[in-house]
């Protein structure tokens, strides 16, 4: 074999290389990123909206010993606490052994997800078929929501206060529901419009019986079968959908893609996809030197407003508590208080590269994605990590044997978008995203690599055992 030459030494050393995980992962390595994923898979499933994602993860931190967070107790290192927020946001932490004027290892992560709410009033009636109005949350494509299976998630809050749990669709002998469209025949002017007004936000109506009421005296005999349905199964009056939040999502469960079983398609995995190693990691810590946290939080799809949504101060009143309760500074805590904002990246699609500048795209199974900023055209609406925070990571990703690559949201006049970092940093904490790259992001079947989820637990687990 020929020696190396001068440019080939040099390359090696003064290039940044991205490789893909599988050509690094030994065998063992790669057998723990599937097993990882195949635990991922059941929270997918398990948790479509938000209220599923609080209750699912507040099981699992009670199985490994946190309990729930009491803000007149002084906590002693190696404590395990979560704070639940309204059933829609969740807070866990563990008490380091560092004092907190040292600093919290923060990530947070959002798990809520685009989807199609129903309107207050939602049922109606035309043409002999039952239908249900619906609002979309945030950014779809709305043409990849019709002729699809759909479900039904949440709850109704009754006016005597009772709760009904409402999920149907999942299971192998339930019905499913959709938004139907039109047949290629008769969609001559529909196929004319630009793809954004192909599908209007009204017509985003699903689908949901046909059997009319036997009584030939009144109207809306089809309306009032479905509705007599769902009093007998669920006790519910129309009134009730008033005081009700119901999300319709997809019905299908997350399913391995390709040959090789290398990749997950699924809903919602922006950003379950970083909640589910963001909360596995804060699992594998007992005593971390620094506080660890993780914030899961709601509302950031339509802008991170409302009192679940990180514009809201409930981390900050969380945070505030506990350093109240050690008697510790707490503008200086979080002065030197780090963190991950563990949220999406877009991944680099073949099929339509123009999209992307090649050496400032993420590419699938080469790793968890630190982006230094987001935001759209001339960075706006991104918190900007300082380059100091950049070196900070850059370190405890290597000496970890973490697979990283970096990655911006398409070309600069493109498009973009924004996460919660620059919530985070109006609480003056240093912050920067980190996360998994996602092929057809936002809808219903997204899909990502389990190399890169793995990376993304080993990069926070890493952080918070720095």
């Amino acid at each position: 074999m020929s020696e190396k030459s001068k440019g080939e030494l040099l390359k090696e050393k003064l290039f940044l290389k991205s490789e893909n995980c599988f050509n690094v992962l030994g065998q063992d390595e790669s057998a723990k990123a599937f097993l990882f994923c195949d635990n991922y898979k059941t929270f997918l499933d398990s948790a479509k909206t938000e209220r599923e994602a609080v209750a699912f993860v507040i099981n699992e931190a009670i199985n490994n010993g946190f309990a729930q967070f009491d803000s007149s107790k002084i906590y002693k290192t190696g404590d395990k606490v979560y704070y639940n927020n309204r059933n829609k946001a969740l807070i866990l932490a563990v008490i380091g052994v560092d004092k907190l004027e040292n600093g919290f290892s923060i990530v947070a992560s959002h798990i809520d997800a685009p989807r199609l709410d129903l309107k207050p009033r939602p049922v109606y009636e035309e043409g002999e078929l039952a239908f249900l109005k619906t609002h979309y949350y945030g950014g779809i494509k709305k043409y990849q929501w019709t002729a699809v299976p759909l479900a039904i998630h949440g709850v109704i809050i009754k006016k005597d206060g009772n709760t009904v749990t409402v999920n149907i669709g999942e299971k192998e002998n339930e019905p499913v529901f959709c938004v139907t469209d039109l047949l290629p025949h008769l969609a001559k002017d529909q196929m004319s419009k630009t793809m954004e007004n192909g599908i209007l936000g009204e017509a985003l109506n699903v689908l949901i019986g046909s059997i009319p009421f036997k009584d030939d005296k009144s109207s809306e005999n089809v309306k009032l079968n479905i509705l007599n349905l769902l009093f007998e199964k669920y006790g519910i009056i129309e009134q009730d959908f008033i005081s009700a939040e119901l999300e319709v999502v997809p019905a299908f469960k997350a399913k391995d893609v390709g040959f090789d079983k290398s990749m997950i398609g699924g809903y919602g995995q922006d950003d379950r996809v970083c909640v589910f190693p963001a909360y596995s990691a804060i699992f594998d810590v007992n005593k971390p030197n620094k506080t660890t946290v993780v914030v899961l939080t709601d509302k950031e799809e339509i802008g991170s407003s409302g009192n679940t949504g990180l514009m809201a101060s409930y981390l900050k009143n969380f945070l505030k508590s506990l350093c109240n309760s050690q008697k510790q500074d707490f503008i200086k805590t979080l002065n030197n208080s780090k963190c991950l904002s563990a949220d999406v990246s877009a991944g680099f699609d073949p099929n339509y590269p123009d999209v992307n500048e090649k050496n400032n795209t993420a590419y699938l199974n080469h790793g968890t994605v630190l982006t230094k900023y987001t935001g759209v055209k001339g960075k706006a609406s991104t918190s900007d990590a300082t380059a100091e925070l950049i070196a900070y990571f850059r370190k405890i990703f290597d000496d970890n044997a973490v697979i990283w690559q970096t990655g911006e949201l398409g070309k600069v006049d493109q498009g973009g978008g924004g996460t919660v970092a620059q919530y985070i940093a109006h609480l003056d904490i240093d912050v920067v995203d980190l996360g998994v790259p996602v092929l057809s992001m936002h809808s219903p079947f997204e899909i990502t690599c389990k190399s890169d989820i793995y990376m993304t637990y080993k990069a926070i687990l890493a952080f918070f055992n720095n």
